[in-house]
Protein backbone atom coordinates (compact mmCIF):
# COMPACT_ATOMS: atom_id res chain seq x y z
CA UNK A 1 0.00 0.00 0.00
CA UNK A 2 1.11 3.78 -1.07
CA UNK A 3 2.34 5.70 1.64
CA UNK A 4 -0.03 8.29 1.60
CA UNK A 5 0.90 10.38 4.57
CA UNK A 6 4.10 11.57 2.42
CA UNK A 7 1.47 13.88 0.09
CA UNK A 8 1.99 17.64 0.55
CA UNK A 9 1.18 20.88 0.00
CA UNK A 10 1.90 21.70 -3.83
CA UNK A 11 2.64 18.63 -5.14
CA UNK A 12 2.10 17.50 -8.89
CA UNK A 13 -0.63 15.01 -9.17
CA UNK A 14 0.16 12.99 -12.51
CA UNK A 15 -2.29 10.38 -14.22
CA UNK A 16 -0.53 7.07 -15.13
CA UNK A 17 -0.05 8.26 -18.43
CA UNK A 18 1.78 11.50 -17.11
CA UNK A 19 -0.85 13.95 -17.72
CA UNK A 20 -1.33 16.58 -15.34
CA UNK A 21 -4.44 16.28 -13.16
CA UNK A 22 -3.87 19.11 -10.96
CA UNK A 23 -1.44 20.28 -7.86
CA UNK A 24 -2.70 19.14 -4.01
CA UNK A 25 -3.87 21.63 -1.98
CA UNK A 26 -3.80 19.36 1.27
CA UNK A 27 -4.90 15.72 1.97
CA UNK A 28 -8.51 15.67 3.56
CA UNK A 29 -9.79 12.49 4.58
CA UNK A 30 -9.72 10.06 2.64
CA UNK A 31 -9.03 12.36 -0.25
CA UNK A 32 -6.56 14.41 -1.69
CA UNK A 33 -8.16 18.53 -2.39
CA UNK A 34 -6.79 19.84 -5.78
CA UNK A 35 -6.14 23.50 -6.07
CA UNK A 36 -8.49 25.54 -7.80
CA UNK A 37 -6.00 27.46 -10.00
CA UNK A 38 -5.52 24.63 -12.39
CA UNK A 39 -7.42 21.26 -10.98
CA UNK A 40 -8.45 19.19 -14.27
CA UNK A 41 -7.15 22.87 -16.50
CA UNK A 42 -4.93 20.81 -18.52
CA UNK A 43 -6.88 17.26 -19.36
CA UNK A 44 -8.74 16.91 -22.69
CA UNK A 45 -12.29 17.35 -22.48
CA UNK A 46 -12.04 19.34 -18.83
CA UNK A 47 -11.72 22.71 -20.70
CA UNK A 48 -12.82 25.04 -18.30
CA UNK A 49 -16.15 23.31 -17.49
CA UNK A 50 -14.85 22.59 -13.65
CA UNK A 51 -13.25 26.32 -12.77
CA UNK A 52 -14.15 27.53 -9.95
CA UNK A 53 -14.07 24.34 -8.20
CA UNK A 54 -12.08 22.46 -5.93
CA UNK A 55 -11.55 18.76 -7.18
CA UNK A 56 -10.67 16.19 -4.70
CA UNK A 57 -9.20 12.67 -6.53
CA UNK A 58 -9.55 9.40 -3.89
CA UNK A 59 -6.46 8.17 -2.05
CA UNK A 60 -7.54 4.86 -3.69
CA UNK A 61 -6.35 6.01 -6.86
CA UNK A 62 -2.87 6.91 -5.80
CA UNK A 63 -0.10 4.26 -7.47
CA UNK A 64 2.44 5.98 -5.95
CA UNK A 65 4.18 9.28 -4.42
CA UNK A 66 7.95 9.79 -5.92
CA UNK A 67 9.68 13.33 -5.41
CA UNK A 68 7.49 16.17 -5.40
CA UNK A 69 4.80 13.81 -7.40
CA UNK A 70 1.90 11.93 -6.64
CA UNK A 71 1.42 9.04 -9.36
CA UNK A 72 -2.13 7.77 -9.52
CA UNK A 73 -2.82 4.05 -10.84
CA UNK A 74 -5.43 5.68 -13.74
CA UNK A 75 -4.77 7.86 -16.66
CA UNK A 76 -5.73 11.49 -16.37
CA UNK A 77 -8.37 11.39 -18.47
CA UNK A 78 -10.21 8.21 -16.27
CA UNK A 79 -9.36 9.94 -13.07
CA UNK A 80 -11.23 13.19 -14.01
CA UNK A 81 -14.27 11.20 -14.47
CA UNK A 82 -13.60 9.90 -10.44
CA UNK A 83 -13.49 13.61 -9.56
CA UNK A 84 -15.59 14.89 -6.72
CA UNK A 85 -16.49 18.76 -7.53
CA UNK A 86 -17.24 21.36 -4.30
CA UNK A 87 -18.47 24.39 -5.61
CA UNK A 88 -16.79 27.67 -3.61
Amino acid sequence: MTDTSAIKEHMEVIGADGVHVGTVDHVEGERIKLTKKDSGAEIEGAEGAHAGHHHYISLGLVAGVEGDQVRLSANADVAVSFEEEEAG
